[in-house]
């Protein structure tokens, strides 16, 4: 290869960055500095999300630059117990191509930085790559940043200069050599020795190692499946590169689609997608978390239905009523309730809910028997899997509460009407008992916010900081569940009370939910040593959305993107590091990927957009000011809603906006709201009523294809 051309694959793979050649022959110390440990200390000390306030007050509002540079990127991953879950203790991306809807059977796990590739399993068979006697990427100073091929699809690509300043771009993924043929892992090592021969080693733990020499700049093509390596054609990798991309594309093309004019976060809801496709029902891949989670792999399938991928969710759902109720089994049964009926709202598939009844017959049987009659409770049971207390969990027995009324609905539009009243029946008893207990339980505090415990009879105090023990962080965690459920009217006195408290008492960070994140900082972290723990972000994305706060959802979509998952590869784990850990300069996550954190994301960007009512649609009501400047271009086709599905289309231009919309007949209550960028505001529009002041034009009562002249000025 002729040394212009590499040096333009080298640009083009590190997306215009290439790593530090000065750096080569050392490898600077990653140690984090002192001006930044103290800036973080200072910001996990206080009650409020101090950053992300300060960012809502901008000019520019909570955006991606702005969240950026306040902590330093995700980089490493942690495993159970401690230590790092790879051998550079770098972050790996699960590759596969699933044959059907329960996710990819095999998996590639290629580390991004390009220095190994493991088979199924963190410690399973894996391919190292070695270059000049180093391991390839071993100085992150000398690494080029990782990313995916055009932003989102599952091939990595990485640059590295080694410690005798030779250079490398190497582009890694997996695929099939044919429809049916296992799978193999594909690698592409593109070499510059600058006139210095330099050796190549592919050491595979289950075979000899592969090994090579360059003297002059040229690409080698590497495929392996598990066991040897073995050098192949450029037609052979271009075959099976072509494939994997077409086949990406494919299955993204199913699903709703989001045209939004910012290609970062463009980039990572598909990227999102296509690790919840290979995942299926899996909370993670390739290592211990490789298991079916609740209520979060229940959480991930009503996402992955909400953006059209019917086969995928429903896949999910049937195997989560396959599973029997244990644990926490009142939770379990109130998500699987709450899951079938959303199910069935969005595809109406007669099918799926003549098979789930039964099992839905029996948790309304069981949750029947299980109702106290003297508290009005469903009996006490674990708070969750990390803490074995039984307790009346207002998490729990509010989402049974919401699945009782969900699939009442869904009964009697099916015509099972008594099963409907039974549901119905039961709900209206436990929301007796419920808000009695609720009642009972919640603390009024002096700046004026509402402490309502998820211990509920238990006495609990409020917490004064939310990461100051585990008790406070788990509530955190879980009081989302409540706060979703619509136990709490939106914009109530009630949801203000906890919502001021939440914002008040260390809830949350850049948008991010705040945990212990005692798997990282270990079980006992001094205050106020915590990181966060987006996982649990989803239902809060959903409080916020029903209680209409814009700046709060923006703020959580790009916390996730900048401060929540890895730059460019967009991996999050269950939890990620925020206090530095262990001295390092880059943070951790513990046991990535995570298709719950991946839904958090993806729900919130939905909810920026679509958000489902009791009675309809608000369009666009949480969406980025800067996403409407002039020449900027929304849409939304084909998303699935209780009501039908909705499309739509912003365009911006200077003095007006026209909006393009296809609304659903069942939806009473149809209104789109135009966030424009400051100072500008709403002066007419041609279809509806507008308040200027929300800047929210009411389509009610319209139906079908409509198109709104909207018109602006200062």
């Amino acid at each position: 290869m002729r040394r212009a051309a590499f040096l333009g694959l080298l640009a083009l793979l590190a997306g215009g960055a290439s790593p530090a050649s000065e750096a080569a022959g050392s490898c600077p110390s990653e140690k984090v500095s002192s001006q930044y440990a103290r800036s973080v200390d200072r910001a996990l000390r206080s009650g409020r999300d101090v950053w992300g306030e300060e960012l809502i007050r901008s000019a520019a509002g909570p955006m991606y630059e702005g969240v950026s540079r306040r902590l330093e990127p995700l980089v490493f991953a942690e495993q159970r117990g401690g230590g790092g879950l790879t051998e550079s203790g770098v972050h790996y991306l699960a590759f596969g191509q699933p044959a059907g809807p329960f996710g990819a059977g095999s998996l590639a796990l290629h580390v991004a930085d390009g220095s190994q590739i493991l088979w199924d399993r963190a410690d399973g068979p894996s391919l190292r790559l070695e270059v000049g006697g180093e391991r390839y990427g071993a100085c992150l100073a000398r690494l080029g940043p990782p990313r995916l091929h055009r932003g989102y699809l599952p091939l990595l690509e990485t640059t590295y200069v080694d410690g005798e300043g030779r250079h490398y771009a190497q582009e890694s993924f997996a695929g099939r050599t044919t429809a049916a043929g296992p799978l193999v892992s594909f690698i592409r090592l593109t070499i510059d020795p600058h006139g210095r021969a330099v050796g190549i080693r592919f050491r595979s733990t289950n075979g000899p190692a592969l090994t090579m020499s360059a003297s002059r700049p040229q690409s080698v093509f590497i495929a392996w499946g598990g066991a040897r390596p073995g050098a192949i054609g450029r037609a052979e990798y271009d075959r099976a590169r072509l494939s994997v991309i077409g086949f990406w594309q494919r299955r993204l093309a199913e699903g709703t689609v989001f045209d939004i004019p910012e290609s970062r976060v463009v980039d990572a809801e598909r990227t999102l997608l296509i690790q919840n496709l290979i995942l299926g029902w899996r909370y993670s891949a390739g290592n211990p978390y490789e298991e079916f989670s609740y209520p979060e792999s229940v959480d991930v399938a009503q996402v992955m239905g909400d953006y059209g991928f019917e086969t995928a969710a429903r896949a999910t759902l049937s195997k989560a009523l396959a599973m029997t109720p244990e644990r926490y089994p009142g939770w379990q049964m109130g998500e699987k309730l709450v899951a079938v009926a959303q199910h069935d709202r969005l595809f109406g598939n007669s099918r799926f809910l003549r098979s789930a009844t039964p099992v839905l017959r029996g948790y309304l049987a069981a949750l029947e028997q299980r109702l106290e009659s003297g508290s009005g409770l469903l009996r006490r049971e674990q708070y969750s899997s990390d803490i074995p207390d039984r307790v009346y969990g207002l998490h729990a027995q509010a989402v049974v509460w919401q699945g009782l009324r969900a699939v009442a609905q869904t009964w009697e539009a099916t015509r099972q009407r008594e099963l409907a009243q039974r549901a119905r029946r039961l709900a209206d008893r436990l929301e007796v008992g419920l808000r009695r207990a609720v009642r009972s339980s919640t603390r009024r505090l002096p700046d004026g916010s509402l402490f309502v415990p998820t211990r509920l009879l238990d006495h609990v105090q409020p917490y004064g900081r939310l990461t100051e023990s585990r008790d406070a962080s788990y509530w955190n965690l879980v009081m989302p569940f409540a706060l979703a459920s619509g136990l709490f009217a939106p914009g109530g006195p009630e949801s203000r009370g906890v919502l001021r408290y939440m914002l008040t008492h260390g809830s949350r960070l850049l948008g991010l939910v705040r945990a212990g994140a005692f798997s990282l900082y270990g079980k006992t972290p001094s205050f106020p040593d915590s990181g966060t723990d987006n996982v649990y972000g989803l239902n809060v994305a959903r409080f916020l959305a029903d209680n209409d706060q814009p700046d709060q959802l923006v703020l959580s979509l790009y916390g996730a993107l900048a401060a929540g998952m890895t730059p460019q590869t967009f991996i999050a784990g269950e939890a990620a590091s925020i206090a530095p850990l262990r001295g390092r300069r880059y943070r951790s996550m513990y046991l990535p990927p995570n298709s719950a954190a991946n839904a958090t994301f993806l729900e919130t960007l939905r909810l920026m957009l679509v958000h489902e009512t009791a009675t309809g649609l608000e369009l666009a009501f949480a969406t980025p000011r800067a996403w409407l400047r002039p020449g900027r271009h929304i849409a939304v086709r084909r998303a699935p809603t209780r009501f039908g599905p909705v499309s739509f289309e912003l365009e911006a231009r200077e003095g007006s906006l026209l909006a393009r919309l296809t609304l659903p007949s069942r939806s009473r209550t149809s209104k789109l709201r135009l966030r424009l960028p400051r100072p500008f505001r709403i002066t007419a529009v041609s279809v509806g009523r507008v308040d200027r002041t929300s800047e929210t034009v009411d389509l009610s009562g319209r139906t079908g294809r409509l198109a709104v002249v909207v018109r602006y000025g200062r």
